[in-house]
């Protein structure tokens, strides 16, 4: 059996970690730590790694027909044990430079950028929408691949085509809407709504458009409870928001400006953030979290 000492270290982000396996392939870890306003906190959620794998899991057997994903296998004697249940086996791929967005509904950074300008990413709005607002089409809005600590920027499609070229913007466009589009119903059907997510694209030794890393997980998409939708505030969620939320919050104490680490989280909020990062998992998938590996 093989152990995490046994593969290279090739990568480590906010919550992954990426190892060499073989020529063809990496072992994707996914921790449990959490990361909030470019910030990774000192405090893990349990079972929040699980979840990002059980989900992406899911989701990645629901696109298949729409997308080649680079998910090899998620129960291989090649996954060491210590990280069974929140690592992967994946195909290498040289990955796009470009965090690709799909916005359905006006909100987080999307809507600050059309309290300014009236557009998000170059795409214009019809005016007047409050936060929140569904919006008349899901729209692309892609954004830099920031360095850890660094905060990714917004940028329109004419940026993405000028740096990878026309036709492969306009094919991670096509993939990212049309990949939004089968997610939204989905979560629909469960009554969850998916504001807004962003996806990771790669190129395998083709040249094929593979879809890579995580896919429409708590971390990396905003889902809110259908049932008590109201447009004109910011919505409950089941994704970090309410980490977020803490940490503004007077209870906190801490200063979102001061570029100072924020503390640990209480025993409370843990609790909470997990129990919301398991609901959507079951909500959607229709899975029990106690049935994946561990």
């Amino acid at each position: 059996m093989s152990t995490l000492a046994d593969y290279p270290k090739i990568a480590a982000g906010k919550v992954r970690e990426l190892y060499a396996v073989d020529d063809d392939h990496l072992l994707l870890v996914a921790s449990d730590r959490i990361s909030a306003y470019d910030f990774i906190l000192d405090t893990p959620i349990p079972d929040k790694g699980r979840v990002l794998t059980a989900m992406s899991v899911f989701w990645f057997e629901q696109l298949a027909d729409l997308l080649p994903n680079h998910l090899v296998a998620y129960d291989d004697p090649r996954i060491p044990a210590e990280v069974r249940g929140r690592a992967l086996i994946v195909r290498r791929l040289t990955m796009e430079p470009v965090e690709a967005v799909a916005r359905g509904y006006l909100t987080g950074s999307g809507f600050a950028d059309y309290q300014r300008t009236g557009a998000v990413c170059g795409v214009l709005l019809p005016e007047g929408l409050p936060e929140s607002a569904k919006l008349p089409t899901p729209i692309f809005t892609p954004a830099t691949k920031a360095e850890i600590g660094a905060h990714d920027e917004n940028v329109t499609f004419d940026d993405v085509a000028a740096q990878i070229g026309l036709k492969q913007a306009e094919e991670i466009r096509e993939a990212t809407l049309a990949i939004y589009e089968r997610g939204a119903q989905l979560a629909a059907e469960r009554g969850i709504l998916l504001a807004d997510t962003k996806f990771e694209f790669g190129r395998d030794a083709t040249g094929a458009l593979v879809l890579g890393d995580e896919v429409l997980t708590p971390d990396s998409s905003r889902y809110w409870p259908a049932d008590s939708y109201e447009p004109g505030r910011s919505q409950p969620s089941f994704d970090k928001q309410y980490v977020r939320d803490w940490l503004t919050s007077p209870e906190s104490g801490w200063d979102r400006k001061s570029n100072t680490q924020p503390p640990p989280l209480p025993a409370e909020v843990v609790a909470a953030t997990r129990a919301r990062y398991v609901e959507a998992y079951e909500r959607i998938s229709g899975r029990s979290l106690a049935d994946w590996p561990a």
